[in-house]
């Protein structure tokens, strides 16, 4: 029996079957790797030193009004009151994480996923979310904006 594996000789049919096989496994995996790479993000890596400096100056945000920045992998909101004051929390619900937003007719952020409203110190006042926002701490140093992470 050993003799004959041994003693098989390559044929036309085998060779064939050989290369069709390698053929379509090389195109499958041609297909589905980038479908792959494209279905599953890369990490993003979130800010090794938990501050971030805004790209936008404390002139241009206005009295109750609000802009959403991008704190590390997650989003976060800057407010600044209708009193003038700069306030930063992370915009992401803490009900089902969607992103909020603030709504200047309300004074108060707001997520539209379900309704859910909170206060300018992030605490949940109405809605579903059963906790606050989380809160940043932003410094203004010249005509920059800073946001960190808090203590």
């Amino acid at each position: 029996m050993a003799d004959q594996a041994l003693a098989a000789e390559p044929t036309r049919r085998g060779f064939i079957n050989w290369f069709l096989g390698t053929t379509a496994g090389a195109f499958l995996l041609a297909v589905l790797y980038p479908v792959a790479r494209y279905l599953v993000p890369p990490p993003a890596g979130e800010s090794a030193s938990g501050t971030v400096t805004l790209p936008i100056k404390p002139d241009e945000v206005k009295p109750n009004s609000g802009q959403i920045f991008k704190f590390g992998n997650r989003p976060g909101i800057l407010v600044r009151t209708p009193a003038g004051e700069l306030r930063a929390f992370s915009a992401v619900c803490t009900h089902l994480n969607c992103t909020v937003q603030y709504r200047p007719d309300l004074s108060h952020i707001w997520c539209a996923c379900h309704n859910g409203h909170f206060d300018l110190n992030g605490k949940n006042i109405a809605g579903p979310p059963p906790r606050p926002l989380e809160p940043l701490v932003v410094n203004t140093r010249g005509a920059q904006i800073v946001v960190a992470k808090g203590a």
